[in-house]
Order: C-alpha cells, then sequence, then structure tokens
C-alpha cells in the first residue's frame, strides 16, 4: 500500500522539477540578441586525432578509424528506410555539405517542408536543426535517421542491415568492442562530421584577422565594419560561426513551394503530430521553435543561422525563401517582413531588433562583399572522394548518390 508523501518531501520534489525546468529550458529560450555580442572571430584548425573535439559525447573520441567507418555510413543508402536516401543524399559535398534547393526534397513519397543547411562547421555547434531540439551531433544524427521525411529508417532496421556487413561487424567491433549498433553508427558519423570544417587559410575574413591585411578588399573592410555598427547584424551573428544560436522570429514570407505542394503540408503536419501538437490536423504552416516549446510565443522563431560559406550555400533561411545575398540584405534592410509570418493569428511579434537600417546602395554591396569574404575561396567538398561502399550480397550499395531533381522546388531559379 503507498504511503502519502509528506509535504516537505513534495517540496522537494517540486524544487527539483523547478531546477530541472531551469536548467533544460534555457536551451530553447528565445533571445532579443547578445547583450554583449562576442567579437567575430576566426575559426581555428581542427585537430583530427585522438582527443575530445567540441561538443563532443565524453564517450566519442574522434579516431581515424571511427571517421573512417562515419565517412561510410554517411552515404551508404542503407541507414535509410527503402535503401535510397543516405545522409549525404541532402547532405552533398558537391554543394558544400548542402543541397541546391529552396526546400530539401525528402524521403522517397515524401517531400520536407524546410532548407537543408550544410554540416559544415557543425563542430562549434551547441543546438542542431533550425528548431535547435537536438543538444549534440550524436542526438542530430539520430534524430535526421528516423525522421520520416528525411531517412525514415528505425534502430532495428539499420542494426540489422548493418550486421549483414562484414566490414561493418569488423570495424564496429574494433572501434566500440560490440557488433554494430545504431547509436554507434551515430556516433561514428558524428565524428565524421566533426572533421569537416572550413580551414581558416582558404578564407579571405580568417586571414585577415590572422594578420594578413591585404586579404579582404576595402569594399568588405567597410561592410565588416556595417556589420559590427550601423547595420547591427552582430547583436545576433556574432562570435566564431556569426551566430548567437538564440530563436528570433523574422517575419520571414512564406514559400510558394510550400503553400502548392500538398505532399509538404502533409510531411509538416505529420511531424506536428510528432512534436505532440494536439491539433496537427489543422497546422498549415511551419510553427518553428514552437513544435520544441508548445508555447504561442515562440511560433516562427528560428535558431540564429551560422554565417560560414554561404557564398556556397544558397538558397538561405529556413524555408529557402531568398536564393541570393543581395536578396537577404534588402530584407534585412526594411526591417524584416511588414507583417508576422504568413499573418499567423498566435504568431509572436517579430524580434525588436528588425528595425530598418537605411543602408544606401553602396552600403549593402559592400555587407554582402563582406558576408562572401567569410567563405573558402573554393567550394569545400569539391573535391572530396567518396568512400567506397562495402556490399553484404543482400542490398546493393553502390556508393552513388540519389541524384537530386533537376528543377529546383521553387518556382524562382
Amino acid at each position: 500500500m503507498m504511503q502519502r508523501k509528506s509535504n516537505k518531501e513534495i517540496g522537494l520534489a517540486l524544487l527539483a522539477i523547478g531546477f530541472m525546468l531551469a536548467t533544460v529550458m534555457p536551451a530553447f529560450a528565445g533571445s532579443q540578441g547578445s547583450a554583449t555580442p562576442r567579437p567575430l572571430a576566426p575559426v581555428p584548425p581542427i585537430p583530427a586525432n585522438g582527443i575530445l573535439l567540441p561538443n563532443a559525447q565524453k564517450d566519442n573520441v574522434t579516431t581515424p578509424a571511427k571517421v573512417e567507418l562515419g565517412a561510410m555510413l554517411m552515404f551508404d543508402g542503407r541507414l535509410s528506410g527503402d535503401g535510397s536516401t543516405p545522409c549525404a543524399a541532402c547532405h552533398r559535398p558537391e554543394y558544400a555539405w548542402s543541397q541546391p534547393d529552396d526546400l530539401s526534397f525528402g524521403y522517397p513519397g515524401t517531400l520536407h517542408f524546410r532548407a537543408g543547411q550544410t554540416v559544415l562547421n557543425n563542430i562549434h555547434l551547441n543546438k542542431y536543426f533550425w528548431d535547435g531540439r537536438s543538444l549534440s551531433l550524436e542526438a542530430q544524427v539520430g534524430a535526421a535517421g528516423f525522421g520520416q521525411e528525411s531517412n525514415n529508417v528505425s534502430a532495428q532496421m539499420a542494426e540489422a542491415r548493418m550486421r549483414q556487413v562484414p566490414v561493418y561487424v569488423k570495424m564496429m567491433q574494433e572501434i566500440f568492442g560490440e557488433p554494430p549498433t545504431w547509436d554507434n553508427a551515430a556516433r561514428a558519423v558524428a565524428a565524421f562530421e566533426r572533421t569537416l570544417n572550413t580551414d581558416p587559410k582558404d578564407v579571405p575574413f580568417d586571414r585577415y584577422m590572422n594578420g594578413d591585411r591585404t586579404a579582404m578588399t576595402e569594399q568588405q573592410i567597410k561592410g565588416m565594419k556595417l556589420f559590427e555598427g550601423k547595420a547591427g547584424c552582430i547583436q545576433c551573428h556574432d562570435g566564431m560561426l556569426m551566430t548567437n544560436q538564440d530563436f528570433h522570429n523574422l517575419g520571414l514570407p512564406r514559400n510558394e513551394a510550400f503553400d502548392e505542394d500538398p505532399l509538404r503540408q502533409i510531411s509538416i503536419r505529420y511531424r506536428s503530430k510528432a512534436f505532440g501538437i494536439l491539433n496537427y490536423d489543422e497546422v498549415d504552416e511551419d510553427k518553428g521553435l514552437y513544435f520544441s516549446t508548445h508555447r504561442p510565443d515562440d511560433i516562427h522563431k528560428w535558431r540564429t543561422a551560422q554565417l560560414r560559406e554561404l557564398k556556397w550555400t544558397p538558397p538561405y533561411m529556413h524555408n529557402g525563401v531568398f536564393f541570393d545575398l543581395e536578396e537577404v540584405v534588402d530584407f534585412y534592410n526594411v526591417g524584416g517582413g511588414p507583417n508576422l509570418d504568413g499573418g499567423a493569428a498566435l504568431a509572436g511579434k517579430k524580434d525588436p531588433l528588425m528595425k530598418p537600417l537605411n543602408l544606401t546602395d553602396d552600403e549593402k554591396a559592400a555587407l554582402v562583399a563582406f558576408l562572401m569574404a567569410l567563405s573558402s575561396d573554393e567550394m569545400p567538398g569539391k573535391n572530396y572522394k567518396i568512400p567506397r561502399i562495402p556490399p553484404d550480397g543482400i542490398m546493393t550499395a553502390t556508393g552513388v548518390l540519389v541524384e537530386l531533381p533537376e528543377k529546383v522546388t521553387s518556382k524562382k531559379k
């Protein structure tokens, strides 16, 4: 027979719950910009062996063998439901580990409702996905794998397939000391992703910050001063990756490709159901951070994007609504969208930082020039050699990626 808890015990339990919420919820807290923005900084060179790299799980030390395994798994379609959609189907080396459509094409039979993001420099982030719902690369890999509109695989299915591949069985045993598991596959892919980083020697901004005062043009230097000053970009885009990783409502316009495609609308409703939204069958838009917090004020808030490699990773924003940086700067220059995102009745107000900037045409051009200087001289990943995918004798694994549609999904090209 259960005994009634004393008031003291109840009080301690409530105190514990309060402490838990106080420590967890800040990960999803919105922001009005950094109170004291961190100074812009170059990316550091990343060592590749034998250390615990930034934001890695404590038991996931990076080693060459683990990186090699992760690379194979990144390109192996057997870690998707029907064997056709590896992680690299959307994160493609020939597009700077991103993909060129405004909205991702998604798992066969579905269409995605968000733009794909590059996995370059993920090592320096502490939140993943546009809504920030994963707090480690390992968790991000797992969540993407289970997503019905992405890889659509289960842990049991992936493990059964990996255990039929002798190379994976051998490597998993040597690296992790046990047969293939989904969690260890995620660790290996995360270890591989941590090696995909901007090389500071290849980026004008980084060379400039590291002492080469000839690395940026006068126009780019002017743009950097605007970025830190009149334009106010640094209030949210600060630090090494130019992101505070907080959440903001910019009043972004909707993407016509979403509104005109029932498959994308079905995907967002299915995702809403997975996020525990009770009226998921009525959802007709992507609500961003709200899906994680269920707080109306968080509707249409998105994690501040990093600004590295922008030259190589259009389109821009969570819904790919802008196809070039000139459009992005014009959007911010007028203070963002004139209304809330799509006019949703429960949408939170636009971030108060979104105000007209009154930039001249020359200033806008300088700002775009600076943003371009945050990218490598040549596209990262362009010369990446796709690893050979080991066979299992059951499913064909060629190492050839799924082909993207020939046209982008938006009306604009």
